[in-house]
């Protein structure tokens, strides 16, 4: 009887026609009903804090734990389906991710965005074009991804490798060179990956491209391109992939690059599909 007043109180404290009042007055008794089912006990509070303190202890400019934490508790995944485009024929969201750089270089269409990361060299392309099929000229292409390691540049000393960004050319295409990505361990030698292990669940995440994508009129789209046959399609540890997402890293022979570099090259075709604001 004395747990559901304090509950009461601390709702009527956010006492508010804003969407902050809506907001914290919904957290309030979802996450008063959360102790209230769990019985949450006061060693179990102190733990809990204790997590998240240290949660914020790993999360700095290079790494940030608390998005980590975020999508292996599914909410990530669960807030780009709450807010996804409408329009079915959209290139589906996915997860943000904790490595984007947002000074990430420049490269021109057709460049190289590889930057002395390891693995075979990939050839990605495709267009960028709306939802009506109109193609989409000079819209900003993000793009980051894992070495051959299983390693982001920021996860290194090494300076930036894996990541850069184009624009799109006058038909919406796009292109561009990278390494054929590799399937990763998030980072578990933090609390999230301590709260992984506490529960038997697995790190890994299947091999994929970042690509954030802005054009003017149009929502940005936050999306991977997965590797079809990836062992870990069916285990994402942050709940990620999509099918609509799995693409076909094809082998290709050597010498046939479109730059007639030697040596083996995979290649990724893959149409970026924005909705319009």
């Amino acid at each position: 009887m004395t747990e559901k007043p304090l509950t009461d109180r601390v709702v009527e404290s956010f006492a508010g026609d804003d969407r902050l009042s809506e907001i914290m007055r919904g957290l309030v008794r979802h996450l008063h009903d959360f102790a209230r089912d769990v019985r949450l006990s006061q060693a179990e509070w102190d733990a809990a804090i204790t997590f998240l303190t240290r949660v914020g202890h790993f999360t700095d400019d290079r790494r940030q734990e608390f998005i980590l934490l975020s999508d292996v508790l599914g909410l990530s995944m669960l807030t780009v389906g709450i807010n996804a485009p409408a329009d079915p024929d959209a290139t589906e969201s996915t997860v943000f991710g904790p490595f984007f750089v947002a000074d990430s270089p420049e490269v021109p269409l057709g460049g190289d965005i590889t930057g002395g990361a390891k693995g075979t060299p990939c050839w990605v392309s495709g267009t960028v074009r709306s939802t009506s099929g109109e193609p989409i000229e000079g819209a900003r292409i993000d793009v980051w991804e894992a070495d051959d390691d299983g390693l982001y540049d920021v996860q290194r000393s090494s300076g930036v490798a894996g990541r850069g960004w184009l624009r799109s050319g006058a038909r919406g295409e796009y292109r561009f060179w990278s390494v054929r990505p590799s399937p990763y361990p998030i980072p578990i030698d933090g609390p999230v990956g301590d709260l992984l292990t506490a529960a038997g669940r697995g790190p890994m995440r299947p091999a994929h491209i970042h690509f954030k994508v802005e054009a003017p009129g149009h929502r940005t789209l936050i999306t991977h391109v997965f590797a079809a046959g990836d062992p870990y399609l069916a285990e994402d540890a942050v709940f990620g992939v999509r099918d609509s997402l799995v693409a076909e890293f094809a082998e290709e022979e050597p010498g046939t690059a479109p730059d007639g570099r030697a040596g083996p090259w995979v290649s990724l075709e893959f149409d970026l599909v924005l909705q319009a604001e």
